[in-house]
């Protein structure tokens, strides 16, 4: 019996493991575009932490809590007197109407364009295309709108359908301003549901028919409890920005002084964002006045940051909820 010397072959299993695939050369633009993009990060976070770093610096000395809960008693430029509570007040008031508002009609909106209307029809483009205007719109041209709409039209009329001997809702209201200020943020709500409704899968429908489902029953049902935290998406966007917005209140609802706090939707109210205006530009002494000023800005940061966290948090809790029934 003979035997073969020699070297025995490998096999698959005994190849050489632990070897890497490099690239051959150098990519030199995919480098620098990486690059550019890190550093275009880093500018951007740079320059925020920036900001948020000079408001805290500067408004931590005049921030207190008697400051939060004090009203304005005899002078708002007085740094021992000063308070910003009816502003908080009315910053809240105006933004959760205004969430209220917006929020359904949003909705509305994007359900039937996203579940009701065919594709490319005349109204679906006349639609589409005053979304893309009201985006455009400056927030200084929806301030005019609702003077010149919810005040001088509805408001006038509607005290002349009641007739009101003085003039109730045709002056600058708490809710004059609170559907101005929806009418602005109107697109957010929109596009946000718009994108939450596609991302469903198309499956669900089907299936929902084709037990026998209606097509309302199965929006009502299945679509939007899944789009649900895509809605409130949208509504954590128009909440962020219009917490700030002065413009579309100035005619609108926004008042200088105010001895009360509003007691109806017909009242006027104090606005943080008017507040800070007003510090800024009606000062005897803006030397005096800049701890004020940078106080008042803290408090509406920490006032929309809070208003943002509770949706964030209510956004979760859906989300949890969709996943343990699944």
């Amino acid at each position: 019996m003979t035997t073969v010397e020699g070297p025995v072959p490998k096999t698959q299993s005994e190849a050489p493991v632990g070897k890497h695939f490099r690239r051959g050369q150098f990519d030199f633009p995919s480098f620098l575009f990486g690059g550019l993009t890190g550093l275009a990060t880093l500018i951007i976070l740079a320059i925020l932490a920036i900001i948020l770093g000079n408001i805290f610096w500067h408004g931590w000395a005049g921030f207190s809590w008697g400051f939060i809960t004090r009203g304005i008693e005899k002078d708002m430029f007085d740094v021992n007197n000063a308070g910003v509570f009816p502003m908080i007040f009315g910053t809240a008031a105006r933004v959760i109407l205004m969430t209220v508002f917006v929020i359904p009609i949003g909705v509305i909106t994007a359900i039937y364009l996203t579940e009701y209307a065919r594709s490319g029809s005349l109204v679906v483009r006349i639609i589409r295309g005053a979304i893309n205007n009201l985006a455009g719109v400056p927030s200084i041209v929806f301030g005019l709108f609702g003077l010149g709409f919810f005040i001088a039209f509805v408001g006038k009329n509607l005290d002349a359908l009641l007739h009101n001997p003085e003039a109730v809702w045709g002056k600058p209201a708490l809710i004059w301003a609170s559907l101005t200020l929806a009418v602005m943020t109107l697109p957010v709500v929109i596009v946000a549901t718009e994108e939450a409704l596609k991302a469903i899968a198309p499956g669900l429908r089907e299936a929902s028919l084709a037990l026998g489902a209606t097509k309302l029953q199965t929006v009502i049902r299945i679509v939007l409890p899944q789009a649900m935290p895509g809605i409130l998406t949208g509504g954590i966007l128009a909440v962020s920005r219009a917490a700030g917005e002065v413009a579309p209140i100035l005619f609108t609802g926004a008042a200088y002084y105010m001895a009360n706090l509003p007691k109806s939707l017909a009242d006027q109210f104090m606005d943080l964002g008017y507040h800070v205006f007003t510090l800024s530009t009606q000062s005897p002494n803006i030397d005096l006045t800049r701890p004020i000023l940078y106080a008042t800005v803290l408090v509406l940061l920490l006032l929309t940051f809070t208003l943002n966290i509770v949706a964030v948090l209510v956004r979760a809790k859906i989300r949890r909820t969709m996943r343990a029934m699944h």
